[in-house]
């Protein structure tokens, strides 16, 4: 659960140096720190989709063709199953709830609490982070250690406003990153593994983690949520075309 652990520290980190410094950073750091995490995000996805494509050239258009399909029909089923509209609305009441706060003479240690936890635990970077970190071998966890980055810089800026609360924040998204990562090595690697069916998981899952640097840049709108189930219809479709 390296990811986890990351994520959890990058937490502590940045919240701390949060409550220690009262110094925001400026927007052209900000900005140049955007781009640089996302470049990093770029490299991590575009390269375990390029890894996770192997074999002859009529086996890679054919695993090209079903990452096209599985992403098409991952986001049909997660906009049936309202996936993203219910990420924004976890968003959208954390926000609002932040926004209370900043106007209330006395904060709690749940004014920051709640609503980072719903923050940084409902981020699709995340649950894609910590799912590929158990299905691979490898130890994959460089999405969630990017993710760690961002969460650290948020919660820097976050406890100024909310208080320490923030940094409580760590324990669930470490529990919750950390068994996302678990049910997915116990459960899912070895069967997926056994079946030849892991390279199909491992490429719609860099795609994604490539996109979420296309929002990080504001280059395009991408309603990642809706595309979680790709990762399921992967390998279903690899194993139906055999």
């Amino acid at each position: 659960m390296i990811g986890a652990i990351l994520n959890s520290c990058g937490i502590l980190l940045g919240g701390t140096i949060g409550l220690a410094s009262s110094k925001a950073l400026s927007m052209r750091v900000e900005a140049q720190l955007r781009i640089v995490l996302a470049s990093l995000t770029v490299i991590i996805g575009l390269r375990l989709t390029w890894l996770s494509l192997d074999g002859s050239a009529v086996q890679i258009l054919k695993q090209c063709v079903v990452l096209f399909l599985a992403l098409t029909l991952g986001k049909l089923t997660g906009k049936l199953f309202r996936l993203q509209k219910l990420s924004n609305h976890l968003g959208h009441r954390a926000h609002q709830h932040i926004l209370s706060v900043q106007t209330s003479p006395v904060h709690t240690v749940n004014d920051g609490f709640q609503p980072c936890t719903v923050l940084f635990c409902a981020a699709p970077l995340g649950i894609v982070g910590a799912a590929l970190e158990g299905l691979s071998s490898s130890r994959f966890f460089y999405p969630l250690a990017v993710k760690a980055i961002i969460d650290g810089f948020a919660a820097m800026g976050l406890v100024r406003v909310l208080g320490w609360g923030v940094l409580i924040s760590a324990i669930p998204v470490f529990t919750f990153l950390g068994l996302l990562t678990l049910v997915s090595e116990n459960l899912l690697a070895s069967s997926l593994a056994a079946r030849g069916l892991l390279d199909s998981v491992n490429a719609v899952g860099g795609v994604l983690v490539f996109s979420v640097a296309l929002v990080m840049l504001v280059l395009k709108r991408i309603e990642l949520a809706d595309y979680l189930p790709s990762l399921v219809i992967a390998p279903l479709l690899i194993r139906v075309w055999g």
